[in-house]
């Protein structure tokens, strides 16, 4: 099976959701590493002042883009392959967090969270999958995040589409391995991009996006299929899952009753729409 790992000489990066947080301060490292960088969301003006923030390191391509629409989505690969070169490496990042609490339910929380969550990496990866299998090689990783490793209050949206990434990307991994094309699963703890406690937790253990970045371009590099971080909240959120239902509850009750009150959805990975996206 392949293990090939991308470099900036293999061609150009891809990364959405890229107009902040997580998304713009890994294309800046990716620059920085050497690659020429592709960068998608629906924030023109974002992703105008990254490319001049970027202008002295290297280089980076404006093509916006709405990951809830598929046939943008193609139209930004087909840019892509036919006017700037081989894709070696996606990263496929836009997001969005809206916060929802069993006792207030509302439907367009689940959709949205959905649509672009999900469905919004399923739109790239199609695409990007059909470019690398016909170059016979590629690199592909897909944020999900730490929430998807159990439910927790506030996060049902938002840790179900975070779950069914987790298994996309398990089921995908030995079928993409078979025709070249490596796929890593990024998996993030808190990472504090709003100055803001995410979802019932304190801030305390939480990295900066641009730590979270460098923690991903290292993974990229690394032979593990998941890159996860940071340390200590993915081990506690892993060793949680081992517990029974009774203990695993009494844990998260008191874990979030010691946190903050569940904030208001905000922006920092903007993919869909103009609407508030953010981090895993």
């Amino acid at each position: 099976m392949s293990m090939h790992k991308t470099n900036s000489e293999h061609g150009l990066a891809w990364v959405t959701g890229a107009s902040s947080g997580i998304g713009r301060a890994l294309a800046l490292r990716l620059v920085r590493d050497g690659y020429s960088v592709v960068v998608t969301s629906r924030n023109h003006e974002k992703l105008v002042a990254l490319q001049q923030e970027a202008a002295a390191d290297g280089r980076i391509i404006v093509l916006d883009g709405d990951v809830t629409d598929p046939q943008d989505m193609e139209r930004v690969l087909a840019s892509i392959e036919y006017d700037h070169g081989d894709l070696s490496l996606a990263v496929f990042n836009a997001g969005v967090t809206i916060p929802v609490r069993g006792d207030d339910l509302h439907r367009d929380a689940f959709e949205r969270s959905f649509a672009v969550n999900v469905n919004g990496v399923v739109n790239c990866l199609l695409p990007a999958v059909a470019h690398m299998k016909a170059r016979g090689q590629g690199h592909i990783a897909i944020v999900s995040g730490a929430a998807g490793y159990g439910g927790l209050p506030g996060n049902a949206a938002h840790g179900a589409t975070k779950a069914a990434l987790i298994n996309l990307a398990e089921s995908l991994k030995l079928d993409l391995d078979r025709i070249g094309i490596r796929l890593q699963l990024i998996n993030p703890g808190p990472v504090d991009t709003t100055g803001s406690p995410r979802l019932g937790f304190a801030r305390s253990g939480m990295v900066s996006a641009d730590e979270a970045a460098q923690h991903v371009v290292e993974g990229l590099k690394s032979k593990h299929f998941e890159v996860s971080f940071p340390k200590r909240s993915i081990t506690i959120a892993k060793l949680s899952r081992l517990l029974p239902y009774g203990a695993y509850f009494a844990l998260v009750d008191r874990l979030t009753r010691q946190g903050a009150t569940p904030p208001k959805a905000t922006n920092t990975r903007t993919s869909a729409k103009g609407r508030p996206h953010q981090a895993v």
